[in-house]
């Protein structure tokens, strides 16, 4: 905290002393504010927005109402953004058809872009953008599905709540491919993306499709509050101790249950960093020229569990985990 006080004072400083005017006007386009794993994104891009506003510009979050029409509604933002005169843009590639389109006009209109969090350097190459900043999405898929399958759990299955998103079906994706190479199997389980943060929903899918199918012994969630709901689908369904489970994301709540050992584990994306350097490098770049020539800069995988929990959990009560 010392240190970014500091670097916050010396840009003030740098811009009286030079006279210069610097006001970047970034946008950000991120999930809903409350959700639980972008509200710590948004303090991220925040806190790097102290420097942004020390030198006179500003940073704006932009997010959907809802993850209804997640595509078509995030594209519009990304218009939204071009038509309020942004000095630049940041935004993650959640759903390709419909998004790109809105990112190809950033390019068109001569707005620097970043993508963050989903679509990898793929859709960064592919849509001109500076840098991607974020986790490799199918890797934290295998990860989950390595680490449940070589503790002998050898049937999973991936609960996904928002079908057809890039990153969400590549969380799954991977997860396939990881119990495969731990020696198991997964399939999916697909639920329509309103059920995305149902607590009702997802328990009742989860508990549904574990009476049903008696050989799975592995869960994989895509959120931090989906996996909340799946352990409760688990404690319902009567197979606590017998179903591991295993996450994107999470809270306090997860960590104390891995703490307890009711959760095996969790996937770190470290999603405060994705909102802070996306920030910090675009401001960079458009007030100073600045450029990051490692293009693809990776915030995770990292596993969550009893070996670094206790760590972990002092990031959390800081807001920035």
């Amino acid at each position: 905290m010392k240190l970014f006080k500091t670097l916050v004072s010396t840009a003030v400083l740098i811009g009286i002393s030079t006279g210069a005017t610097l006001a970047a006007n970034i946008f950000v386009v991120g999930g809903k504010p409350d959700d639980p794993f972008w509200s710590i994104v948004k303090r991220g891009a925040e806190d790097a927005g102290k420097v942004v506003e020390a030198q006179g510009g500003k940073v704006t979050w932009l997010g959907p109402q809802n993850y209804d029409n997640l595509g078509v509604d995030a594209a519009e933002l990304i218009r939204q953004a071009i038509d309020q005169k942004a000095d630049a843009i940041v935004g993650p590639d959640w759903v390709p058809e419909a998004m790109d389109p809105a990112f190809k006009a950033v390019k068109d209109a001569g707005i620097p872009l970043l993508i963050y969090n989903a679509g990898g350097l793929k859709a960064a190459d592919r849509l001109g953008a500076m840098n991607y900043v974020g986790s490799d999405d199918y890797k934290g898929g295998v990860a989950a599905g390595e680490y449940l399958a070589k503790a002998g759990n050898k049937k999973g299955v991936c609960i996904n709540t928002l079908p057809g998103a890039a990153n969400i079906e590549a969380f799954c994706g991977g997860f396939k491919e990881g119990m495969t190479k731990g020696g198991g199997e997964a399939d999916v389980l697909p639920l329509p993306a309103t059920s995305f943060g149902s607590a009702t929903a997802v328990a009742q899918a989860v508990k549904a499709y574990l009476l049903q199918h008696q050989d799975v012994n592995a869960v994989f969630t895509i959120g931090n509050v989906d996996a909340n709901s799946a352990m409760n689908g688990i404690t319902q369904a009567g197979k606590v101790g017998k179903v591991h489970l295993c996450g994107m994301n999470f809270d306090e709540t997860i960590l104390n249950n891995i703490k307890g050992g009711q959760q095996d584990c969790a996937i770190d994306q470290q999603g405060y960093l994705q909102g802070y350097l996306a920030v910090a490098i675009l401001n960079g770049h458009v007030n100073y020229g600045l450029s990051v020539p490692t293009r693809e800069i990776l915030t995770g995988p990292g596993i969550i569990d009893k070996a670094n929990v206790d760590a972990t959990i002092a990031g959390v009560k800081a807001g920035t985990r």
